[in-house]
């Protein structure tokens, strides 16, 4: 199976952070691109580079093991291989490789022996505690090996309440960012998503909330009434014309009941898939659903991860959440390509995509009672200063900011994938050296000049800065050089200004795409003649 070049990356980029670095990483790569793959070649690798390596691959989902686990033997048809799992049905423990799920695992430890890399797919469920199967696991392999790497896998690296995967107190020490949701979405390697508002919005403003979620027993009491099922099964039905494949997410297992049965009642064929069914069950369920033969299933949670159908064109918000990991997870569901599918709509009758913004800019969520995280920042649209978002005036320039808005659901076609943006058609570019007035870190900066009409774009690299930022401006900056045709070493020197001045020499793009916000350019694109 030949690795897409986004894939190939991924295995490149983390080979070099082992290389350079102690402790362990978390490689984030979207919904639909191909994890399970990527999973089964660093294993495949490891294994035939270092016959003796000993790997244990975790995931908490049956879908994900026996995914997981067919495409390491896709890949590698002899792979020496156990599965581990109750869910799955196989007690396979002694081979080189074990794929299996924590609970079935957490007891078992003492029988793997000597581990050399921990692979954990959909990391985001280890907690930052010391606490949970996950942690009780890997505690116990660091006994027997104390140089065993934790590899995490995720297309949402953080966690409600905590932050981002990699804040501290937690067993990981760095985001790798090998490829952009812009970027398989432009390459064609994923499917755009559409965003609508609704007539109908549920009201969840009294809902109580307990470890920063909505308790969920009360948000069905607010969400799963006739009056509010009905009002979104109507609407879903009037915007669904021509979507084949319909997929709600709901507050509760009651909750998915009574959508199936109005959908039912309107004659849409329908099925709930919920975690009290039987596994035979469920297995039909989804089967119904993949084939064509059920055309809209309603769930909870047990979708959100690990499941692939691909024709899924129309995914439905039914269930308020606070997490932007389940958000993501969830709009997820329809990004994969298909045959005649040009794109999946969301309909988002709970304000998700409101609160917690497009997928391509989602803001990790803030620990719970601390003051001491990232603090909220706002940029002055006169100089671009990057303030704290409490200030009334701009400390480097003195522009006064406007007062704060009330926020607004207001959502169009293209909201959800903020992908869309205008056009500068590039005459030259001007590379230097920016330095914060606030912060004192230094920034790669770069000015895009148009006609004489046409506004500078500018756009900042934060290569001083530290972990997921630097990451993200390093693989922007590489890109920039390949499509530019930079000389070879061109930014690998000791200094920004050095970087700039190698820059400057370089071809610019012949269009840069960008996106308003105030007066302020965020870059979506770059393409060269």
């Amino acid at each position: 199976m030949q690795l897409r070049p986004y894939q190939e990356r991924s295995l490149t980029e983390l080979y070099e952070w082992l290389r350079k670095n102690k402790g362990n990483v978390v490689v984030s790569l979207p919904t639909g691109s191909g994890k399970s793959v990527v999973i089964a070649e660093l294993c495949r690798r490891a294994l035939q580079e270092y016959p003796n390596t000993r790997i244990l691959m975790l995931t908490k989902t049956k879908e994900l093991i026996e995914q997981n686990a067919q495409k390491i033997r896709t890949l590698w048809r002899n792979a020496p291989m156990g599965i581990y799992s109750a869910s799955v049905g196989k007690k396979q423990l002694g081979e080189p490789i074990t794929v299996g799920g924590p609970q079935s695992i957490v007891n078992k430890v003492d029988r793997l022996g000597h581990i050399d890399l921990l692979i954990c797919d959909e990391c985001h469920d280890i907690s930052h505690k010391d606490e949970g199967s996950y942690r009780k696991i890997i505690n116990q392999l660091l006994k027997v090996n104390p140089s065993m790497r934790v590899i995490g896998y995720t297309a949402s690296p953080f966690r409600l309440g905590h932050g981002l995967i990699t804040d501290k107190p937690a067993i990981f020490d760095d985001i790798i960012e090998p490829v952009s949701i812009e970027e398989m979405i432009y390459k064609g390697y994923l499917s755009p998503l559409k965003s609508k508002m609704t007539t109908f919005q549920i009201d969840a403003k009294n809902v109580k909330k307990r470890g920063g979620e909505y308790i969920e027993s009360d948000l069905q009491k607010a969400v799963d009434t006739h009056d509010n099922n009905l009002k979104m099964v109507r609407e879903v039905l009037i915007r669904s014309e021509g979507r084949k494949s319909l997929m709600f997410f709901c507050t509760g297992i009651n909750h998915a009941y009574h959508i199936r049965d109005l959908l039912l009642a309107h004659n849409v064929s329908a099925i709930s898939v919920t975690g009290e069914m039987s596994k035979t069950d469920r297995e039909k369920a989804i089967s119904d659903f993949r084939s064509g033969k059920i055309k809209a299933v309603t769930t909870v949670n047990c979708l959100s991860t690990g499941f692939d159908h691909a024709e899924i064109d129309l995914i439905v918000l039914a269930r308020p959440t606070m997490s932007c990991g389940v958000y993501l997870q969830q709009v997820g569901r329809g990004m994969r390509i298909a045959p005649d599918k040009k794109d999946c709509l969301v309909l988002d009758f709970a304000g998700v995509v409101a609160q917690h913004g497009p997928i391509t800019a989602v803001q990790p969520p803030k620990k719970n009672g601390e003051g001491n995280g990232d603090a909220p920042v706002r940029v002055c649209d006169e100089c671009h200063e990057i303030c704290h978002a409490s200030v009334k005036v701009c400390p480097a320039c003195g522009h006064a900011f406007p007062p704060p808005k009330e926020k607004e659901y207001k959502l169009h076609t293209d909201d959800i994938m903020c992908i869309e943006g205008k056009d500068l058609q590039v005459k030259s570019w001007i590379w230097r050296k920016h330095t914060s007035k606030t912060s004192g870190k230094e920034m790669l900066a770069v000015s895009y000049y148009g006609a004489l009409s046409d506004k500078p774009v500018r756009e900042y690299f934060a290569i001083t800065h530290d972990g997921y930022a630097r990451q993200r401006a390093l693989q922007s900056l590489a890109d920039i050089a390949q499509s530019s045709k930079v000389a070879d070493g061109a930014l690998n020197v000791d200094t920004i200004d050095e970087m700039a001045l190698n820059l400057n020499s370089a071809t610019p793009p012949s269009i840069v795409q960008y996106k308003k916000e105030g007066k302020f350019e965020k870059v979506l694109r770059r393409y060269w003649a």
